[in-house]
């Protein structure tokens, strides 16, 4: 079973470079291979479902360039293949003062990664846009948007069986080996292919370390909870609505989204997760627990964040703790407006010895490509990733 691109993982990121591999190489024979028995099963699946802008993201960096690029690739491929989407815009509130330099700047980076139409807000136009918000100044952004990124990846699918992808679920890799053709044993079966790709999301290091003896990053799965309004308390959030996130910590805030099916989601918070699909809070693999303390640059991140982990930990366990954090940004929310949400898994690569990355990052090595850090807006992102990846595979064959 000989193939001249095989992928690793049916998430977003994998089915989108499919996807992109097969419109400039139409000849070419692809797999995916999955070791679930369906597509978007975790990061993809289970995320807020939001298009983003690229409004925070450092100028010239992968996600920035990447989001700007895949925000109207992932809008053209909607229109032309009828899958439901709102650009509904959202707002950045401050509640005070000293947030104000931080969302200067945000507004700053969105005129940089060339974002048009954004317009500051005060207190009184804030509420313009969303009654309920508590804040003294702003930013709107037109082109934010809500979707549901499995109607994406189903569609994806659908269009690769459709032009001859091959996919093989139920297969998780144990092991790869370089020669000539590169050799991918699975739990059942053996297969060859020229060129490699892997976009294994919560195990993108497992699947990298198979080929790559001193790699320099590792996996750090943080769960991400939330809950929803309840349907009477809707009109509370009209579109969404985000905090000034913290200029030093990988996470937006908790905020509020309106998702397509018109529910509204409250949340994340963001805790180690105990396990690297832990979507339960008592969900832990001993396992996964060592491999992330025993990192050096997971331990300066838990000398760094402590007390804001443990804040995060704290609101995990306390609905009260939850809802005076949503307050801060909706101070009417009550407890009881709120039931009990779903939760996601985001593979956050650690570096050795410098923290949490903040970019996307592929390593790339002899006809082997391993998209390693690939977290939020990673969904937007997906097809300008998948183009980048397959352009690099055809200039280097």
């Amino acid at each position: 079973m000989h193939y001249t691109h095989t992928i690793i993982g049916a998430g977003i990121v994998g089915l989108a470079t499919a996807y992109r591999l097969k419109q400039k190489l139409p000849d070419a024979k692809v797999l995916v291979v999955e070791k679930e028995v369906c597509v978007a099963k975790h990061q993809t699946g289970n995320n807020s479902g939001v298009i983003h802008s690229g409004i925070y993201y450092k100028p010239g960096s992968l996600k920035a360039v990447n989001c700007r690029k895949g925000y109207k690739q992932i809008i053209e491929f909607c229109n032309e293949h009828n899958v439901k989407y709102d650009l509904c815009g959202k707002i950045i509130v401050a509640t005070s003062n000293d947030e104000l330099p931080q969302l200067e700047k945000i507004y700053e980076r969105g005129i940089e990664n060339g974002l048009e139409n954004l317009t500051k807000l005060n207190e009184s136009q804030l509420k313009d846009y969303e009654p309920n918000v508590n804040g003294i100044a702003g930013i709107h952004v037109p082109q934010t948007g809500i979707i549901d990124f499995k109607d994406v990846c189903n569609k994806l699918y659908e269009l690769l069986v459709e032009s001859g992808v091959e996919f093989h679920f139920d297969e998780q890799v144990v092991s790869i080996n370089k020669g000539n053709s590169i050799t991918i044993r699975t739990t059942n079966q053996l297969f060859m292919t020229d060129v490699l790709i892997s976009c294994a999301g919560l195990y993108s290091d497992k699947v990298a370390s198979m080929t790559e003896s001193s790699l320099n990053v590792r996996i750090v799965p943080f769960r991400g909870e939330y809950h929803k309004l309840k349907k009477q308390r809707r009109s509370l959030v009209r579109n969404l609505i985000y905090p000034v996130p913290d200029p030093n910590f990988p996470f937006l805030g908790v905020h509020f989204t309106r998702m397509i099916d018109g529910e509204v989601e409250c949340g994340p918070n963001a805790v180690f997760a105990l396990k690297r699909e832990g979507y339960g809070k008592f969900d832990f693999n001993i396992s996964d627990i060592a491999n992330a303390i025993t990192w050096p640059g997971f331990r300066k991140v838990i000398y760094k964040y402590w007390r804001t982990g443990l804040g995060e930990y704290y609101r995990s366990f306390s609905k009260k703790a939850f809802v005076k954090a949503l307050q801060k940004l909706i101070p009417s929310i009550q407890a009881n407006d709120l039931i009990s949400g779903g939760a996601g898994v985001r593979a956050q690569a650690c570096e050795r010895n410098a923290g949490l990355l903040d970019d996307f990052y592929i390593l790339e090595s002899q006809n082997i490509y391993h998209v390693c850090n690939a977290p939020s807006p990673a969904a937007t992102s997906s097809l300008a990733i998948g183009d980048y990846i397959a352009e690099q595979v055809i200039q280097s064959n």
